[in-house]
């Protein structure tokens, strides 16, 4: 059965907020096993189909969790390729974190990214947390095709 891992990083909520849409989206197609994690290890990415993650922007960058999960996992020649990838996080001022992990699985990894990321200006209204769910549902019927 395809797995999908939604992992993110939220100080606020807003960012666990679009993680949980994401989730519920993905949750929606029969024969996907979603996973909602908070934390994973580099050797752990190898045991999904698909990697969705959530960050939210602070100074112009993503997490440092986040920034160190990819480094660990270029370390340790992690391979990703062909895997499908996605971003999604909120932002006060700029936005760019989820637009760097869209980059790095796309660029270090060969990852399948699906672009572009979905950002949330502050807290997330029910627009968004509805392309949350569309994003976690498509990424859900992607894997079954594939």
């Amino acid at each position: 059965m395809p797995k999908i891992l939604v992992l993110y990083y939220s100080k606020t909520g807003n960012t666990e907020k679009m993680a949980n849409a994401v989730v519920e989206g993905a949750k929606t197609v029969q024969g996907v096993e979603v996973e909602l994690a908070y934390y994973a290890t580099a050797e752990q990415l190898k045991e999904f189909d698909a990697i969705i993650v959530g960050t939210p922007t602070y100074h112009h960058d993503t997490t440092i969790d986040i920034k160190k999960l990819f480094e660990d996992a270029a370390t340790k020649n992690i391979d990703l390729k062909g895997k499908i990838g996605a971003a999604f996080g909120s932002y006060g001022w700029s936005g760019e974190a989820p637009r760097l992990v869209v980059e790095i699985m796309k660029n270090r990894f060969g990852m399948e990214v699906v672009e572009p990321p979905l950002l949330a200006k502050y807290t997330p209204d029910q627009g968004i947390l509805e392309k949350c769910r569309e994003l976690g549902r498509k990424i859900a019927e992607r894997l079954i095709r594939k």
